[in-house]
């Protein structure tokens, strides 16, 4: 893919900024934006998460797959807390079932976070001229986060339309969001397929040195993988 960052001579691609966490969902997303012949600028929202591992992936991913500029802000959400991935006073859930993962919103919602990821995502758009933010938010195997389902990224792309100098001039900033309604099995199959180097991905909520397998996070990707008939090549501690 990394043939795919050269342009013609003075000639720019248009450009997309994508969020990028390192995870399967926002590197595959990262690997669409390049698909679709956009210049990608990654941008990785550090929330005062438990773990940096993830971070560490964002950067190694970007650099595999082309991103022409990589940023990694900082943004202290854990100031506000109330969250199992922000706060560990509050356990994250382990062993649960596909259908108990689904219901209602688990401990693991932080408070606004892609509300506020997105409005990072398009000053950074408008700074650089990106008509596009790329999203790797999930709607069909998820965990039920309300900032992850359709009517929200339509409301807020409805927002930047109006309060962007961009949408305000006729060239709005649009949210694309290529996995939303595609199983967790689609999503791992378009991964392979796009050459996606999933082996720098990372998943777990607990972050270490291998996944722990029993996150509501690691069993959603492994039965993913286990549904196409694939391995995943992130070694687990324990793999359901």
């Amino acid at each position: 893919m990394g043939g795919a960052r050269v342009a013609k001579r003075g000639f720019r691609r248009p450009r997309a900024v994508v969020l990028l966490s390192g995870g399967l969902d926002s590197s595959t997303a990262t690997a669409v934006a390049l698909r679709d012949g956009l210049e990608v600028l990654a941008l990785t929202l550090t929330y005062g998460q438990r773990h940096r591992r993830e971070i560490d992936s964002a950067t190694k991913v970007a650099r595999a797959l082309g991103a022409v500029e990589h940023k990694v802000l900082e943004v202290p959400l854990d100031a506000f807390g109330h969250s199992a991935l922000t706060d560990a006073r509050i356990a994250v859930p382990v062993g649960r079932g596909a259908k108990a993962i689904g219901r209602g919103i688990p401990v693991t919602y932080v408070p606004a976070r892609n509300t506020v990821f997105l409005a990072l995502a398009a000053a950074y758009a408008e700074s650089r001229g990106a008509h596009a933010i790329y999203i790797g938010a999930n709607a069909i195997d998820y965990s039920g986060y309300p900032d992850c389902r359709p009517e929200f990224f339509r409301a807020f792309e409805a927002v930047l339309a109006r309060g962007t100098k961009a949408g305000v001039e006729g060239r709005p900033i649009r949210i694309r969001a290529p996995l939303l309604r595609k199983s967790k099995a689609q999503i791992v199959r378009l991964a392979l397929r796009l050459e996606v180097p999933l082996e720098l991905t990372w998943s777990c909520y607990l972050g270490g040195r291998v996944a722990c397998g029993r996150c509501d996070s690691c069993i959603l990707r492994l039965k993913g993988f286990r549904e196409v008939g694939a391995t995943d090549p992130v070694p687990y501690a324990r793999a359901r």
